[in-house]
C-alpha cells in the first residue's frame, strides 16, 4: 500500500527489531522531554520482548523501508468480565509522518488484534498534555472517571517487598 508514493507497513516486530525499537524509544522519550528517564537498553529489549517469557509485543510502521513508529503494548485480565485487555503502553510516529493517518492504521490494527484475541477493551494512558488526546477522543477513547492512577516504585517498591 503506498501514500505520497511511499510503501506503509506495519508488522509486527521480531528480535531483530530491538534496536529499531529502542532507537524509537528514545525519541518517543525526546518527544516527551523524558529522555534522561530511559533506563532501558537495547539488551532488555531484545530480553523483554523476545526472550523465553515475553513481556511486550510490538507494531512497527515502516515508510519506504525505514521504521518511522510503533506501538508497544501487552494484556492484562479484567477479572470482572473474565477476559483479557490490550494494554497500549507507547505509540510514537516520527513527527515528519504525521498526519498520514498512520496513527489511525495502527490503533484499528491494534484494535482488530484486540479483537482477534477475545479482549473486551484496549486501554491507554496519556499526559494531560499531549494533543494526542484529542486522537484519541476522535477514535472513540473516553478518559475513564473515578479511577486514578498510582504507581509504586524504586525504594517504596522494595520497602513493601520486604516486608513478604
Amino acid at each position: 500500500m503506498a501514500e505520497d508514493g511511499k510503501d506503509i507497513v506495519i508488522r509486527q516486530a521480531g528480535p531483530e527489531d530491538s534496536g529499531t525499537i529502542y532507537r524509537l524509544i528514545r525519541q518517543l522519550a525526546d518527544y516527551e522531554d523524558l529522555l534522561d528517564e530511559v533506563k532501558a537498553g537495547e539488551a532488555d529489549i531484545r530480553r523483554d520482548g523476545f526472550g523465553a517469557r515475553p513481556y511486550f509485543e510490538c507494531l512497527l510502521v515502516e515508510m519506504a523501508g525505514e521504521a518511522v513508529g510503533f506501538a508497544l503494548y501487552f494484556f492484562t485480565y479484567s477479572t470482572f468480565e473474565g477476559r483479557p485487555s490490550l494494554y497500549l503502553e507507547d505509540l510514537f510516529l516520527a513527527e515528519r509522518v504525521r498526519g498520514l493517518k498512520l496513527g489511525h492504521r495502527l490503533m484499528a490494527r491494534l484494535a482488530a488484534l484486540a479483537l482477534e484475541r477475545n479482549c473486551v477493551r484496549l486501554d491507554l494512558a496519556v499526559l494531560h498534555w499531549n494533543p494526542a488526546r484529542e486522537f484519541y477522543h476522535r477514535l472513540g477513547f473516553a478518559e475513564v472517571p473515578d479511577w486514578l492512577s498510582y504507581r509504586l516504585e524504586g525504594k517504596a517498591l522494595k520497602d513493601l517487598a520486604e516486608d513478604a
